[in-house]
Parts: C-alpha cells; sequence; structure tokens
C-alpha cells in the first residue's frame, strides 16, 4: 500500500513525498517531470512496490511540497532539496527512474558523490543534445538566448502554461488508438495546481530558463555513465516532441550494454498508455540487473 508524507528537511522546506514497498528491499526512487508531481506514478508504484522500496518525491514548484518564497528555483537547488530528502531517510543507494525534469535531477544526484546508483531507468529523460525535439523547445531556446527576455517569457506564459498546452504534453504522439487511455485529470489537475498556485507561473518560467544550465553538464554525465558502468534501461515513448528517440539510442554511446526500447503509440507520459509494458521492463531489468548486486 502507498502511503504518504511530509517530510520537513530545512527551514520552511517541506518535501511531500509517495512511499511503498519494504523498507530492507532494495530501493527505487521516482524522479518526475514537467508540469506535473509525483501523482504521475500513481499506477507504478505498487507494480513496483512488490519487490521494491518505492520513494517518489514531488520536487520543489510541484505538487504538495512547500519552500520559502526566497527558494530559487533552479535545477542545481532541485538537486540539492531532494539530496536532503535522501539522507534524512538515510538512503544512500538505490536505482532511479528519470523522467522530463527528473533527469537533471537525478544526474546531479548521481554525479554527485554522495550516493551509490546501483541502475537507472530512463524515461524521456534526456542527457543528450540529440534528445532535444527541436520545435518544441524552439521557445526555450529563444528564452536562453534572450537572456530570460520579458517578450520571451511572456510568450511562453501565455502559450506554454496553458491548459491546452498542458493537454497536449500528455496527447501529442499517442496513437489515436491510445487517446482514451489517458485520464483528463491528468492534464487538469498539472494545469490547475500551476494556475491556481500563487506565483507559480513564474516559477515555471525560472524553470524554463535555468533549464539551460544542463546541456553544458551533458558531458561530465556521459563520462559517469562510461566510468560508472551503471546499467541503464532507456524506455522511451516513440511519439513524444519533447524528448525525441536520438536521445534514447544515444545511451549507446556511453553506457554499458544499455537496454534500449522505443514505444509505439506512446508519447511524452508514456506511463498513461504503457504502464503494463514498462512495468514488465523495469521490474525485470532490476530484477537482472540491481538485486544479485
Amino acid at each position: 500500500m502507498t502511503t504518504y508524507h511530509n517530510l520537513t528537511v530545512a527551514p520552511s522546506t517541506t518535501i511531500f513525498y509517495r512511499e511503498a514497498g519494504v523498507s530492507s528491499s532494495p530501493t527505487v526512487l521516482l524522479l518526475h517531470g514537467f508540469p506535473s508531481s509525483s501523482v504521475q506514478y500513481r499506477h507504478l508504484i505498487p507494480l513496483l512496490a512488490e519487490k521494491y522500496h518505492v520513494i517518489a518525491p514531488d520536487l520543489p514548484g510541484y505538487g504538495f511540497t512547500t519552500v520559502p518564497n526566497d527558494y530559487k528555483h533552479t535545477f542545481d537547488n532541485l538537486a540539492i532539496t531532494t539530496s536532503s530528502l535522501l539522507i534524512a531517510l538515510k538512503i544512500d543507494k538505490f536505482s532511479m527512474y528519470i523522467f522530463d525534469y527528473g533527469a537533471p535531477v537525478g544526474m546531479r544526484l548521481a554525479t554527485g558523490g554522495k550516493f551509490q546508483i546501483q541502475g537507472i531507468v530512463s524515461q524521456n529523460g534526456n542527457c543528450y543534445d540529440e534528445g532535444f525535439g527541436q520545435e518544441f523547445w524552439a521557445p526555450i531556446f529563444a528564452l536562453w538566448k534572450s537572456e530570460n527576455g520579458e517578450a520571451e517569457r511572456e510568450w511562453l506564459l501565455t502559450n506554454f502554461l496553458t491548459l491546452e498546452a498542458t493537454k497536449y504534453q500528455y496527447t501529442q504522439g499517442v496513437s489515436p488508438l491510445l487517446l482514451d487511455k489517458i485520464a483528463p485529470e491528468t492534464h487538469t489537475f498539472d494545469f490547475e495546481h500551476i494556475a491556481q498556485t500563487p506565483g507559480n507561473v513564474e516559477v515555471q518560467l525560472d524553470f524554463f530558463y535555468d533549464y539551460r544550465s544542463n546541456p553544458p553538464l551533458y558531458a561530465g554525465w556521459q563520462k559517469w555513465l562510461r566510468e560508472s558502468k551503471v546499467p541503464v534501461l532507456a524506455v522511451w515513448g516513440e511519439g513524444d516532441p519533447c524528448f525525441i528517440p536520438p536521445g534514447a539510442k544515444a545511451f549507446e554511446n556511453d553506457a554499458r550494454n544499455p537496454e534500449v526500447h522505443l514505444l509505439e503509440g506512446a508519447g511524452h507520459f508514456a506511463l498513461e498508455t504503457h504502464l503494463g509494458e514498462i512495468a514488465g521492463l523495469v521490474v525485470d531489468f532490476l530484477g537482472r540487473k540491481v538485486d544479485r548486486e
């Protein structure tokens, strides 16, 4: 059974997280992406918890996690805050499932030297320049080029941070035959949290701008993959417009014998349409690569 917790890790910083499974079992850390929260793993958690200890936090800026008003929403700080949670829970060894924004957070944890990473599942979690869907990212690249220009922020506000744009992230690239598997509350609740939480729209724009801090780190992450030889499973929705299949295949350049699966008919939030297939791949992968350690 999944349980729900709030843990204060710093003054005015309280992390909400979901937990399931036996604490003595190998730990799997699930890191969510934009514009969702740990709720995106609501169906995956019980499937993994049969064999694993599962932790799924809400990153600052999402879900039920709360941070002080002066918290700077950067990917460096997301990693620092997540690290604080793991240290408080006395978790120093784990596998991680990285998706979207969760990928740069997870890779910072992996390369930071504090934790032993046993395995990585990348589900549309990007670590390569090749993984960017150019059309989707063009307005964000323009924001970077403008050095956080007001006109570019306003464009993203009115075009990216809308209910329709949030729905697009769930439905674009999904086979028409599978669209009826996507529950409407997914994108509705994600958008309502962003729109109704005071100041959160600005937080999302800050994250768009700070994402520019990630590509310069890719070479270091790739070196870590080569040297650590941590097993990697890349299971990506083939139709995702945000992070495209070359990003999954690029793991073959650095990881040791990575297992790459492109899911036909799946988009960005592939768990919504391919839950059983992904869960099966993850459990099989961890069973072969991690459990025997």
